[in-house]
């Protein structure tokens, strides 16, 4: 029991008539550009999100090079403050 395609035809007929062909395009151009920034804004966001949470892993995770460089330095500053 969908919309068959005669339905949608007089759909479509009836908006011409109402709308106009001009008012449809310039309607059509800003549904799509309106569609195009939420894609970018959500594209966006999930970059932001990506990066937050890779500054947080590098935040979090340390290599053990830096960890024994970082005690080092830590017990040379221990070593002469004593």
């Amino acid at each position: 029991m969908g919309i068959g395609m005669r339905e949608l035809i007089i759909i479509l007929l009836v908006v011409l008539l109402v709308f106009g062909a001009k008012k449809l395009r310039t309607i059509g151009s800003d549904l799509g550009a309106a569609v195009k920034g939420f894609k970018k804004s959500m594209g966006d966001g999930d970059a932001e999100e990506s990066v937050r949470q890779i500054k947080q892993e590098g935040d979090d995770a340390e290599f053990p090079e830096v960890a024994a460089s970082k005690a080092r330095s830590d017990q040379k500053s221990t070593d002469r403050s004593a």
